[in-house]
């Protein structure tokens, strides 16, 4: 399927057909492309890039289509990292986290950093990290697979 450009946010790259590749949902998803272009927020003489998610209700494209800030979707990648560093030693603690220290790291990011930490307001937490730590175990492979080929093409960029 086509990613429409008549809509307000301009693809200039696409990867259309991403239902076919979407993780756990592939040949499942309303997640038909993701693309690169120009955002949909742009004032007039201000040009800012946007990566969007591009899904369709099998009618018309949806509402629920995302569109991010190319800094956003890195720092997700970061906090994406972060996570999956931490939990590969969560095993330590009886609840995948020290609740008298429940931050995981800052990391600096223009002048200031990130904190990385348990969400502890939420009420159900201990029973929420397990089961988030399980999704985590169950998708390793897809999520190893994507991370694998980011660290490439990382190394080949000079990063």
């Amino acid at each position: 399927m086509k990613i429409p450009t008549t809509l307000k946010h301009k693809p200039v790259i696409v990867a259309e057909d991403y239902e076919r590749i979407d993780g756990r949902l592939a040949g499942q998803t309303d997640t038909k492309g993701l693309s690169l272009g120009l955002a949909q927020w742009n004032d007039r003489g201000k040009v800012d890039i946007s990566a969007k998610v591009w899904r369709y209700t099998g009618e018309k494209w949806s509402r629920q289509s995302e569109e991010l800030p190319l800094h956003r979707v890195l720092d997700l990648s970061i906090l994406i990292c972060r996570t999956l560093e931490h939990f590969r030693e969560s095993y330590r603690f009886d609840n995948h986290y020290d609740p008298a220290n429940p931050r995981i790291d800052r990391i600096g990011l223009q002048g200031d950093a990130m904190t990385v930490e348990v969400c502890t307001d939420n009420e159900k937490i201990g029973e929420d990290i397990k089961l988030f730590n399980q999704a985590l175990s169950d998708d390793g492979e897809l999520i190893g697979e994507r991370l694998r080929t980011l660290s490439r093409l990382l190394k080949e960029m000079g990063y």
